[in-house]
């Protein structure tokens, strides 16, 4: 064991420069951790003692500080101090060599000398208020004026928020005197309750009642329930309310019932009206009136009880009675009364129908039944209940065994309980429970019923019974001590065996005629493909054995048997070796065959692929030249946000998100911008938020295209407090984590956004790995993207067709070899200078396509948003010697028009409002359009569908040979566009899955809680959590910025190189997958192309992930910091209010769920959430309120 630490090389000594805690009470000792500088060499395996006064105990070693136990006896304190030390003395090894040591105080604070501090003045504080409290001290003589004193004595006082549960004015008028509270109505701020001396303007009278709810909100015509009343302003005490009508009728006020504690309650009686009725609520309050809403009304209805199931029970009662009728569900459960003549009904379910419990009824006979709602008595005259005689037990049989399966009059037919073994051992009674009697199942000659042990079975010989003809014997003991040969059941297979006889040791049954199946079948185990033989009495069953029927033939002669067998086997031998040995030199010919083309193919792949490479490597420093000047175009933060979040939502550029334009009239912009803002405060309520969420999701109409974008405007909304943010975002994925694990199927979790979370998850990604993207894993993307948009229009493009000579996907390919000629244009910009630009186009490519490829060059220095459409200018040719003419933009096959290399050509953004033949010379081959057959449009390829063999068409033979062509002996292309890119591909891979590199604190922040997730609920299958972490970023963020570029570039994306993009993208999917496809010919061509590829990717996943698991920690408080910079730096940028206002929209459809579960959940009851989600709504839908 190396000991070189217990000397110091630079001579400094060994001490102990601090403890926590700094000291603790005698009272209650407990560990101590303690850092020693400088600290020695040691390792968790190292013993270390610590000798804590006279205790002596094993020390131990945690992130680099020692912990001690505490002694098990201190010394008392000396007398006039509140304290004692202890001396400490640490040791090391077996010999317990000493190297540091120190004191520690022990505190006594019941010691009489002990500063106390006592009677604090006022005992009672505001918050927000600064406040002097004044405490009488004792034994501080010891001590100096702004010194530290330890107080030994316990002192309680009262921090209050006069705000809290105080949300109108009544309630905080109501508030204990003591508080000082006051209502404060000043100009320019909300109205709320507060300390007095923060408010300049109270006031002592609270605005008119508001009545927000009633119960119950039906009554009987002649009253006599009690209604509650809830809402707000409802009074201080109960002398202020001074009337309350119902409907228009008194309603008498109930003053023990009356509650300002958390929310308004008055109770009163309701009064009786002469005809059914429906009106308001109205309540006086010292003189203030308010009434309730439309939404908010009672009705007077009478109640009709029709009929009652069952009509008879026993005198003993406990019999489920429904009473059926009209209107029975009047008033609520508690002023509803059931009487079967004088015995009280009892009432388990109120509504529609009214369910009870009958009594106990002393005579019996018949009984009327009345229906009492509140002061309304209904009494049924058809029919009436009879309580009828208790049942009594006269027989049962058989004695040693019951069966349920049918009940009349006088018959009752049981299934006997599964009961303890060795039944005889114990004395068991058996009841029958019918409604409220209970009987003991005893015979008129008091025989009870028995219990008697289960029977046995004698398994077959050899597990199987042989030779079965008529019957089949089964031996055992106790075969018919409770059974009878009617309730015993035999079976061959899944075939019933008829049973012929039972005796106590002997059962003989009748078998199918035919062998059956047996229940589970074997393929390859011919013993267990013969039917079991299954015996079942009661609930119990025994397998036998198999059975095996009697199948023997009559013999026939060997002589006849071995000539008819072996001389055909001896003839398909031979004729099977003839053809092996004909089709193996077939398939050797092909073979070498095939490998000489495959030879000859692969090396004029290699020399395409290294021409191609070449070519685009010049290119691309050429490319790589312009990004070094204009620099790599990305979105500023907004316009990334907002395409990701909104731009795939329906309404796509022009979603009110992008353009932030609120239709909302300018006198209300004020009012509506402060509600607004409240709405925002209460989204920051987490009980409000995650109720928010769980209510939409609960509705059906709430599909998943309205999760998606209701999580971007929640992200938006919330960009302020991404802290906050991210706390919901973790209590609702853990809720989703555990839904998952309790069903059993975690590798489902994150496959889809079928959940808010799982696309707040989405947006996260994206908030927290913009700056990564911009800074690290831009450039390659960027490149990969110019690469391929360089190689697509180096060949030509169908026009019509979307299909292109040099791609990736093969549904995308050119299927012909279309002939073309690479030209250079000339190009000056009118008002432009006078320098010309070289364009290189193509003589097939349309006019449109030229344009386009021109205006690329010509300002490749500026983002695409400010570059020209192609629409909107015009080219015109400019020949010296003749006359100009405009190219317009009919889709003109460039080739047709004769412009030849080197031509120079004018880009104009003037006179786009001409036509064609305003002062325009009309050129040969101007006005060839697209290629036209019968009105059909086709630019380089004719579809095969359209070739009409039977009438001559514009072109050669040679031409609709060509048009036939089998598209697949082009795929080759595919493999030298793949080549050319391959580096372009390599490279972007490994600036997203190299660990080395810098890595975003999200992405370690969130595989960290994966990680922890995952070991809480116990699950060990690693590809349950590479499933959920490649879920979470690849394929949920990575796979959606390959696939759409310009989300974070200003770049358009045309649909050809958008097909190559989605191939890279389906091969990066595929290589973060553990799930192995195995290839053959009938694979995708797509998946063909990286196949060789795909395995060093799929490593390099693993490798990622694995490297991240091993980084430093990223803590909470760090992520938090993280989170709060970015906050800070763009969420003025966002239209937050314009978010918000879309997210009262989704409040203001499902407002009354939300209302609902908000009063349902005691949390949001105690805040009074429900409360101020009603204000701010009345606010934004402009009623007349307090708010």
């Amino acid at each position: 064991m190396p000991n070189h630490w217990l000397w110091s090389p630079d001579g400094v000594c060994m001490a102990i420069t601090s403890a926590h805690p700094q000291n603790m009470s005698r009272k209650a000792p407990g560990k101590v951790e303690l850092t020693v500088s400088p600290l020695p060499e040691l390792t968790e395996s190292d013993m270390l003692w610590c000798q804590f006064g006279e205790t002596t105990n094993i020390a131990e070693l945690r992130d680099g500080t020692i912990i001690c136990d505490p002694p098990t006896t201190i010394p008392h304190t000396p007398k006039g101090q509140d304290h004692v030390s202890v001396s400490l003395i640490l040791t090391f090894g077996e010999e317990k060599m000493f190297f540091a040591s120190a004191t520690y105080p022990f505190y006594d604070c019941e010691e009489e000398d002990c500063p106390q501090f006592l009677n604090p003045n006022p005992q009672i504080i505001p918050m927000e208020f600064p406040t002097i409290v004044h405490f009488e001290g004792k034994n501080l003589e010891n001590y100096q004026v702004n010194e530290l004193i330890p107080s030994s004595h316990l002192t309680y006082m009262t921090l209050y928020n006069c705000s809290y549960g105080r949300s109108d004015c009544s309630l905080c008028l109501a508030a204990d005197p003591g508080y000082d509270c006051v209502w404060c109505e000043e100009e320019g701020k909300p109205n709320k309750c507060i300390y007095k001396n923060l408010c300049k303007t109270s006031t002592n009278t609270c605005p008119h009642p508001v009545i927000t709810r009633i119960e119950p909100k039906t009554g009987p015509l002649s009253g006599g329930i009690l209604l509650t009343i809830m809402g707000s302003n409802l009074g201080i005490k109960a002398e202020d309310v001074k009337s309350i009508t119902v409907a228009g009728t008194e309603c008498l006020f109930k003053e023990d019932f009356y509650s300002v504690s958390i929310r308004y309650l008055i109770v009163c009686q309701a009064g009786n009206v002469s005809v059914p009725s429906q009106g308001k609520i109205e309540v006086d309050i010292n003189g203030k009136r308010g009434s309730s809403t439309s939404e908010v009304q009672f009705t007077y209805q009478q109640p009709h009880p029709t009929g009652i199931s069952p009509t008879e029970g026993p005198r003993a009662g406990g019999t489920i009675l429904t009473i059926t009728g009209n209107n029975l569900e009047t008033g609520s459960q508690k002023d509803v009364r059931v009487l079967l003549g004088d015995v009280p009904c009892n009432i388990t379910d109120f509504g529609e129908q009214i369910v009870c419990i009958t009594g106990q009824h002393e005579s019996g006979g018949k009984v009327q039944v009345t229906v009492d709602h509140g002061d309304t008595e209904n009494q049924l005259n058809d029919p009436w209940f009879t309580y009828s005689e208790n049942p009594t037990v006269t027989k049962f049989f058989p004695k040693n065994s019951f069966n349920i399966t049918k009940i009349n009059e006088s018959t009752i037919v049981f299934s006997s309980p599964p009961i303890l073994e060795d039944p005889e051992n114990y004395r068991i009674t058996t009841l029958i429970k019918m409604d409220g009697c209970s009987l003991v199942l005893n015979a008129e000659n008091n025989d009870p019923f028995k219990y008697v042990a289960d029977p046995t079975f004698e398994n077959f010989t050899d597990g199987i019974k042989k030779q079965v003809n008529k019957l089949i014997h089964a031996k055992g003991s106790n075969l018919n001590k409770a059974m009878t040969i009617e309730e015993a059941q035999a079976f061959v297979g899944a075939e019933p065996c008829n049973i012929k006889t039972l005796t106590e040791k002997d059962l003989y049954c009748e078998p199918p005629e035919v062998q059956p199946q047996p229940k589970k079948r074997q393929k390859r185990d011919t013993i267990n493909n013969l039917p079991e033989f299954i015996v079942k009495f009661g609930l119990r069953e025994w397998i036998l054995g198999r059975v095996e029927y009697d199948t023997r033939v009559s013999d026939v002669p060997l002589d006849v048997i071995l000539p008819s067998v072996i001389f055909p086997m001896v003839a398909i031998i031979i004729i099977s070796i003839y053809c092996y040995r004909r089709k193996s030199q077939q398939a050797e010919r092909e073979y070498e065959k095939i490998k000489s083309q495959l030879e000859g193919l692969e090396e004029s792949v290699r020399d395409r692929c290294k021409k191609e490479f070449t070519d685009l490597m010049i290119e691309m420093e050429d490319q790589t030249n312009d990004v070094s000047e204009a620099g790599i175009p990305v979105l500023d933060y907004k316009m990334y946000t907002d395409r990701v979040f909104f731009l795939p939502s329906k309404d796509g550029e022009k979603d009110v998100m992008i353009t932030g334009k609120l239709d909302i009239p300018e006198a209300r912009k004020q009012t509506v911008e402060q509600a607004l803002n409240q709405f925002s405060n209460l989204l920051n309520s987490k009980s409000f938020l995650i109720n928010f969420i769980h209510t939409l999701e609960k509705q059906r109409e709430f599909s998943a295209r309205e999760k998606v974008y209701f999580a971007s405007l929640l992200t938006v909304a919330l960009h302020g407090k991404l802290e906050y943010y991210t706390d919901i975002m973790r209590t609702l994925f853990l809720e989703l984590m555990e839904q998952y694990v309790v069903a059993k199927n975690p590798k489902l979790m994150l496959r889809r956004s079928e959940t808010v979370v799982e696309r707040m998850l989405s947006n996260w990604m994206a908030i927290c790995l913009y700056q990564y993207l911009k800074d690290n894993a831009g450039e390659p993307l960027y490149k990969l993207f110019k690469a391929i948009k360089h190689q697509v229009e180096k060949g030509p493009v169908d026009a019509v067709l979307m299909k292109a000579k040099y791609t990736l996907n093969d549904t995308g390919l050119l299927g012909d070899d279309v002939e073309y000629t690479q030209l250079t244009v000339n190009v000056y910009v009118q008002d432009g200078g006078t320098d010309s630009v070289p364009v290189k186009v193509l003589n097939c490519d349309t006019i449109s396509q030229v344009k386009e490829k021109i205006i690329d060059q010509v300002y490749r220095n500026l983002p695409c948003s400010q570059w020209p459409k192609a629409d909107s200018v015009v080219l015109v040719v400019f020949k010296p010697a003749s006359n100009s003419h405009v190219l317009w933009d009919d889709f003109s096959i460039f080739v047709f028009l004769k412009v030849r290399d080197g031509a120079t050509l004018i880009l104009s953004k003037i006179g786009i409002s001409q036509q064609p033949e305003d002062n325009q010379q009309d050129v040969p081959g101007e006005r060839h359009a697209l290629l036209e057959d019968e009105n059909k449009v086709w630019h380089l390829v004719r579809p095969a569908d359209e070739v009409d063999e039977g009438k001559s068409k514009r072109g050669s033979m040679k031409e609709k040979e060509r048009t036939k062509a089998i598209t697949e002996i082009y795929l080759t292309r595919l493999l030298s566009v793949k080549g050319t890119l391959q580096q372009f591909v390599d490279n972007f891979f490994h600036s997203v899955l190299n660990s080395n590199h810098v890595v975003p604190p999200a992405v370690k922040y969130f595989f960290d809680f994966l990680d922890e997730q995952a070991e809480k609920h116990e699950l060990k299958d690693e590809d349950t959590i590479h499933i959920w972490k490649t879920n979470s970023l690849p394929l949920r963020f990575w796979v959606n910025i390959l696939k759409n570029p310009h989300f974070i570039f200003d770049v358009h994306v045309h649909e050809v190189v958008d097909a190559s993009l989605s191939v890279i993208a389906q091969t990066f999917m595929d290589a973060c997958t553990r799930t192995e496809h195995k290839l053959s010919r009938d694979s995708p061509s797509n998946k063909l192309l990286y196949a060789k590829e795909i395995s060093n990717y799929k490593k390099m996943v693993e490798d990622y992930y694995k490297g991240i698991r091993q980084m430093v920690q990223v803590s909470d408080q760090d992520m938090n910091t993280h989170l709060a910079e970015i906050s800070r730096a763009h969420t003025d940028s966002l239209n937050t209010l314009v978010a918000l206002h879309q997210l009262y929209q989704y409040t203001n459809k499902y407002y009354d769920e939300i209302i609902n579960a908000l009063e349902e959940d005691p949390a949001a009851q105690k805040m009074q959430l429900a409360f101020r989600l009603q204000q701010i709504a009345a606010a934004l839908e402009n009623k007349v309120t307090d708010l």
